[in-house]
């Protein structure tokens, strides 16, 4: 004891002489020391082994945050050599369980509603944008009901009249679009795609009447709700911060449109229409009881931007993909002379069928380039991974990135190579592909009508399971439009004519690319 203060008691005596904010610092910095040699050690003495193996961190609340958020697929791949297909580490304070490869996909995306939760992981970032008593804000069952609504509405004979609705936009926008004004330019393309899905979106799925309201304006408003999506408001989605100002004033106006146009159309007794909105106005719960109109602009606002975070970094990708690999661009023009006639005559639904290379185009760049790099969810019950003495607690959250098997090349030889060609027929590597065809052909209701189950395929770029995307069909019509209608006008090059692509923006829970993009635009000859 009397050495213990030999010691401390002149420490004591200089702490005594710092002024308060020196103190203060000390005080803090000692805290921090001890918080982090705590955490270690407890990592390197505490191992639980029924529990996955926990990603070293230095600090116990940030853990792994910052190298997970800088590059979710090479933080998976780096952790999947030193642990296995089973890891877990720290997301904002939030101990996150890995399960890569297909049996991770199948175990996270096919769970039972009694052990995993999308609602109370997602809640807090979509109730803000899309608005309350839809998707995340509402019991499962109800989510299934308004699943089938919109399943219902996205029929062969809808996709027949969408196809030259979202023809003619893209024509539209390119003879308007000063970016695109003379024989050939440079542009930033990203924020031009973002543009033309949403005008295409907006008008095949929600009426002319929707389409017409639309504007740069309006879907600016868009973009700041996309930003309520940011990795940061799973913890301060009720923070007065900039773009939570922008984003709630932004669902606020986006909402009182819908609903203005809403009881215009009620008012002007409407009958016969295609569109969603039109069907939604039609439709009924269980017990026959009416959608509120709220929840109808609510789930419109739902629809467009679930679409649209999917359909503009898809075909932004694609078509800088292009520019990168311009003899493929000439290949998809040939294309569609051979199938479909030198003149080139306005494109119909059945058309999309005669060009196999266009839809391959789709298929190989949302492999390489999955708009989701993570699925979570919450655990609800101790979950035992089969095979293994592993069970994971229920103060855990379960992650699964569809993306990582998709670039695995037991199914995907040179899975880093970008190449449409490798899902023809009669490619060497076909069969790889084709080896979970069986999973994908197995079918169950949810609650919304028979869906593939889809979770024990390598290839998974609109999820699986009860949360599977109901618009995935809507959106390889509108992304194949959108390619050929593009294709058909110009050419495309990098600007410095190499074959470099760009770099993954994961700053927010979409991949998209880094911006800007630009690339080198000429316009075709016409005959």
């Amino acid at each position: 004891m009397g050495l213990l203060q030999d010691l401390t008691g002149p420490l004591a005596l200089e702490f005594s002489k710092l002024g308060t904010a020196s103190q203060v610092g000390v005080v803090i910095a000692s805290f921090i020391f001890l918080s982090v040699f705590l955490n270690v050690s407890r990592q390197l003495l505490f191992k639980n082994p029924n529990e996955p193996p926990v990603v070293f961190h230095w600090f116990p609340l940030i853990g792994s945050t910052v190298t997970y958020g800088m590059d979710p697929p090479r933080f998976f791949k780096e952790n999947k050599k030193k642990h296995g297909d089973v890891f877990t580490f720290i997301l904002l304070g939030k101990k996150t369980t890995v399960y890569l490869g297909t049996q991770g996909n199948d175990f996270i995306l096919n769970g039972k509603l009694r052990d995993v939760c999308a609602e109370e992981i997602y809640t807090v970032l979509t109730t803000p944008v899309f608005g309350k008593d839809v998707v995340y804000d509402c019991p499962n069952s109800k989510l299934m009901e308004q699943k089938k609504f919109m399943k219902i509405a996205l029929t062969t004979e809808a996709f027949r009249t969408y196809v030259p609705i979202i023809s003619d936009e893209v024509s539209s926008y390119f003879k308007r679009t000063a970016a695109f004004k003379g024989p050939s330019g440079i542009v930033d393309l990203p924020p031009k795609l973002a543009e033309i899905t949403i005008f295409t979106a907006s008008h095949a799925l929600q009426g002319k009447e929707v389409r017409e309201k639309f504007d740069e304006s309006l879907a600016a408003l868009y973009h700041d709700l996309d930003m309520g999506f940011s990795p940061i408001n799973f913890s301060l989605h009720w923070a007065p911060l900039p773009w939570n100002n922008r984003r709630d004033h932004a669902q606020r106006t986006v909402a009182k449109l819908y609903m203005d146009i809403i009881k215009s159309r009620r008012a002007s007794g409407e009958t016969g229409a295609q569109d969603m909105m039109y069907h939604l106005m039609n439709s009924t719960y269980k017990g026959d009881i009416p959608v509120p109109d709220h929840e109808i602009a609510h789930m419109m606002i739902a629809l467009l931007m679930a679409g649209q975070h999917s359909s503009s970094s898809t075909s932004s990708w694609i078509m800088l993909r292009l520019a990168s690999q311009p003899k493929i661009m000439e290949e998809l023009y040939d294309e569609q002379v051979r199938a479909l006639g030198a003149e080139l005559p306005p494109l119909t639904y059945e058309d999309l069928a005669k060009l196999p290379l266009n839809q391959a185009v789709i298929k190989e760049t949302l492999r390489l380039h999955a708009p989701i790099h993570s699925i979570m969810r919450a655990v609800k019950q101790p979950m035992s991974i089969p095979g293994t003495k592993l069970v994971i607690p229920t103060n855990h959250v379960l992650l699964a990135a569809p993306g990582f098997s998709a670039s695995d090349p037991q199914y995907f030889p040179n899975p880093e190579l970008w190449d449409p060609h490798r899902w023809a027929a009669d490619a060497v590597n076909a069969p790889n592909i084709a080896r979970n065809a069986a999973a994908e052909e197995e079918t169950i209701d949810y609650g919304y009508g028979l869906v593939s189950k889809g979770t024990g395929s390598p290839y998974l770029p609109f999820g699986a399971g009860r949360h599977r995307c109901i618009g995935e069909q809507f959106a390889n019509v509108q992304l194949q439009t959108i390619v050929a209608m593009i294709v058909r006008e110009f050419k495309f090059r990098n600007v410095d004519g190499s074959d470099k692509i760009i770099g993954t923006d994961y700053a927010s829970l979409f991949s998209r690319p880094l911006e800007p993009a630009k690339i080198y635009w000429e316009r075709r000859e016409k005959a």
